[in-house]
């Protein structure tokens, strides 16, 4: 019973819709109604700019660092619970979360894909490869522009650090990460075929590299 009553709690706290309050209370716009229509960190970037997408970024992050440890309420996780029970029931936290970001109950149900989320839930469970995952987000996004680009190569990426580099044995954390991959893949089909067709739109970040360049160019 109070199992189920955290996972309720970390679904709400999923549910608080970042992108929709800043770009209402600093812009007075709905997030949703421009770009890609999503209320995430990728169309915040592409909307309002690399400064508000990075903290909306940052903010989902910590929505899923929050639910996931909401654990450490109940003693007997902190106790008793094998290391497999405890991380079983942060993936069901974590996972309650994105779903919450998905679909936000603050926000008529139409969130973002939940990817930072899901990267706030695995650096509460395995930070090591969270860190991992994020500097190669970080990596690609610095050489792409491209959020989408850079959360479907990292969310790979952590699909490979937990099967081939950790070589984790537990069978369930195993099919999670497989999960990870497939569902940030699904949720980015549209970006996928953009990207493809050399459509996707870059973020606004590094505009002074961009300059140089530019200016290098027509030297």
């Amino acid at each position: 019973m109070k199992e189920a009553l955290l996972i309720v709690i970390a679904y709400l706290i999923g549910s608080i819709p970042t992108a929709v309050w800043v770009s209402k209370a600093f812009f007075g716009i709905d997030i949703r109604d421009y770009g890609s229509g999503n209320a995430g960190a990728t169309n915040t970037f592409r909307v309002l700019g690399s400064k508000w997408g990075t903290f909306v970024m940052i903010i989902d992050m910590l929505k899923g660092v929050a639910a996931t440890s909401l654990y450490i309420l109940l003693p007997h996780y902190m106790g008793a619970a094998s290391e497999l029970e405890r991380t079983n029931f942060m993936v069901g936290l974590g996972l309650a979360a994105v779903l919450g970001h998905i679909f936000p109950i603050w926000a008529d149900f139409r969130g973002g894909k939940g990817v930072a989320t899901l990267f706030g839930m695995i650096l509460a469970i395995q930070p090591v490869v969270a860190v991992l995952c994020v500097g190669i987000f970080l990596l690609v996004l610095y050489l792409t522009r491209f959020v989408s680009l850079s959360s479907i190569l990292a969310s790979v990426a952590f699909a490979v650090f937990i099967l081939v580099i950790f070589n984790e044995k537990e069978l369930l954390y195993r099919g999670f990460a497989i999960a990870v991959a497939l569902l940030v893949l699904l949720t980015h089909q549209k970006n996928i075929t953009r990207l493809l067709r050399g459509s996707e739109s870059k973020v606004p970040i590094l505009k002074y590299r961009d300059r140089r360049k530019e200016r290098r160019r027509r030297q």
